[in-house]
């Protein structure tokens, strides 16, 4: 199959496009800089200079692929819900009948359901979302007849070393010699390793039938203040709870999402596409996997 992936540079991206490329697919890849294009084309993808500002190469791109994958995001930049969506009108426009699409969002577009799980059935609302133009990304996507939609609403993203929250963690233990958390730190999270998680977009695009929403978890939870302990571990610093007016001061609106639990049920992605998640654990992998040594 011939797929077209958006951040192919990025963390998760770069890790779908090697297994797509590992399970025999043509994978072109979007590069906006030469170093993006050295990137991906060390991969095994062929490179398509452009951006996400780059409409035209988009639509071009999309009409000449069977798939595509939209994995390319930035949560800093403050324009980046009307760079996706015009960008996501451009893909769809461009992809023939027929072909389809994997919309990367997150576990975060769920409102905070203080530890309860949550399935792909429970109502999302942008009014309610920490990241709303992930919910409105979603919703173009699936609204587009000619097409089959799926999205991908994963988890906390582990392995491999990356992970934005993660490092920003250990960072925080490397400067200030304390990694922070709010409260008691109870409230638990899903997770799901990067490898894990690209093999799913691989069973999703060799599946064949309809898209649909899954979320993409391990069956583990982990409780905010064992993630913040295992991180200072690694630092030699210490775990410091926070209250959230603390955390507010010194994190932004970061505080608030980390008090978040809404745990995510992920069997529509076992049972659907017999997905079946196989990498170390979020713990396991903080303490003795990659990020021991960073």
């Amino acid at each position: 199959m011939r797929v077209l992936i958006t951040g192919a540079s990025g963390y998760v991206g770069g890790v779908v496009a090697e297994h797509l490329v590992r399970a025999g697919h043509e994978v072109v890849a979007l590069a906006r800089s030469d170093r993006a294009r050295e990137r991906v084309e060390a991969l095994g993808a062929k490179a398509v200079t452009g951006s996400l500002r780059d409409l035209d190469v988009l639509r071009g791109a999309a009409a000449a692929a069977e798939a595509v994958v939209h994995t390319a995001v930035d949560y800093t930049d403050p324009e980046m819900g009307d760079i996706e969506r015009a960008a996501l009108a451009a893909l769809l426009d461009g992809l023939n009948e027929g072909g389809r699409f994997v919309y990367t969002s997150t576990g975060l577009v769920y409102p905070d359901r203080q530890g309860a799980t949550v399935d792909e059935d429970h109502p999302v609302a942008p009014e309610t979302s920490p990241q709303p133009y992930k919910v409105l990304g979603e919703r173009q996507v699936l609204g587009a007849g000619h097409v089959a939609g799926t999205v991908i609403r994963a988890a906390l993203v582990y392995g491999r070393g990356g992970s934005g929250l993660l490092q920003g963690l250990i960072g925080a233990g490397k400067q200030n010699g304390m990694v922070p958390y709010i409260g008691d730190g109870a409230n638990e999270w899903s997770s799901v390793h990067v490898d894990d998680l690209a093999a799913l977009y691989v069973a999703v695009l060799e599946h064949g039938g309809p898209g649909a929403v899954v979320n993409a978890a391990s069956a583990e939870r982990t409780p905010m203040r064992r993630i913040a302990e295992a991180a200072a571990a690694l630092t030699g610093a210490q775990a410091v709870s926070l209250t959230l007016e603390q955390g507010t001061a010194a994190m932004g609106p970061l505080a608030a999402t980390l008090t978040r639990s809404s745990p995510l049920d992920a069997s529509r992605a076992r049972r659907v596409y017999g997905w079946s998640p196989a990498g170390p654990g979020l713990i396991e992998e903080l303490t003795t996997g990659s990020y021991a040594g960073s």
